[in-house]
């Protein structure tokens, strides 16, 4: 007969609460440097923030960069970004922004293009102005602070304001982790990246959702039970739903980012990192905050019953 395949054990009883100290100082110190490598490296803007003048462009063969570097900086337009995109023949090539208005840009594209030639086939060429690279910059943070507060107080409201604080607190490590990630190998920042954010965030308070419903149901059902035991309950008993969700929605994005090409690369990472640190916070930190975050209010008059009863047997 056919058995199913587990890949958590059904009877899986992790002592998660053991190491709840050590997983939530990781958690601070990860939060706390990737905001330092943010403030100290920056990120690097790509053209929807940061603003100037991207062409993409193929050669017939490989280009020698340097010698195009050389090429393309002696037209005097100003610093010249240049790099290989999706394979050797195809160059991004980054201007900044010409000051003269729209007239100047297209003056600038014309510089590019009369000195690379006609042999060149130009497949793509954006301009974007700094005063809307910056709007966009400040588009994105409203977009995604207001998505988190939205996250908080759903949470809060559905469940108990302890609840609201340790997934907000999740989803700021979670965010910011990501911008650290790109911040640390220079990935290029870029909406696709702030898109990917959002859905990162979505993503990872889908997962908590279900582990808080869980402690709810335990915490309901095990009156008397320690809240830590609860905990370590209810985190095995969603574990192997975690694990699945998360394993297949990591191989869909991994496909992404290995077929989806060049431009998908910041948005493919975005979510991969998002779904293992979405479900490392869900587990180490979201549902072990409880622990610490005056878990006997949440449980109502019968857990402090039972530690006023304690109280008293120890005062007799």
């Amino acid at each position: 007969m056919w058995k199913p395949i587990h890949l958590v054990p059904p009877n899986t009883r992790i002592d998660f609460m053991r190491f709840h100290r050590f997983t939530f100082i990781l958690a601070v110190i990860m939060t706390l440097a990737s905001i330092g490598l943010v403030a100290v490296k920056g990120l690097n803007f790509g053209i929807d923030f940061a603003g100037g003048i991207l062409m993409e462009v193929r050669a017939p063969q490989p280009p020698d960069l340097a010698d195009l570097r050389g090429r393309v900086g002696g037209l005097g337009l100003g610093e010249v970004s240049l790099q290989t995109f999706g394979d050797p023949n195809t160059v991004l090539l980054r201007l900044p922004q010409q000051e003269g208005g729209e007239e100047a840009q297209q003056a600038a594209i014309g510089k590019v293009r009369s000195e690379l030639g006609s042999g060149w086939d130009y497949r793509r060429t954006e301009t974007v102005g700094p005063k809307v690279g910056s709007e966009l910059v400040k588009n994105a943070v409203i977009a995604v602070a207001l998505a988190m507060a939205g996250i908080f107080v759903y949470v809060w409201i559905r469940y108990a304001w302890q609840f609201g604080v340790n997934a907000l607190f999740a989803m700021v490590h979670d965010v910011v982790t990501t911008l650290g990630l790109f911040s640390l190998f220079g990935l290029q920042f870029d909406l696709a990246t702030v898109a990917a954010i959002l859905t990162v965030a979505g993503y990872s308070v889908n997962d908590k959702v279900v582990v808080f419903d869980r402690i709810r149901y335990e915490m309901r059902r095990y009156k008397t039970m320690p809240m830590g035991d609860v905990i370590n309950l209810s985190v095995n008993e969603t574990l192997s739903r975690t694990t699945v969700t998360a394993g297949l929605t990591f191989i869909s994005v991994l496909a992404l980012f290995l077929f989806g090409g060049q431009v998908l690369h910041g948005f493919a990472i975005a979510l991969m990192w998002g779904i293992f640190i979405g479900t490392y916070s869900s587990i180490c930190i979201a549902a072990a905050g409880l622990f610490n975050l005056r878990h006997s209010k949440i449980r109502g008059d019968d857990e402090d019953a039972k530690e006023a009863g304690k109280g008293a047997t120890r005062g007799a």
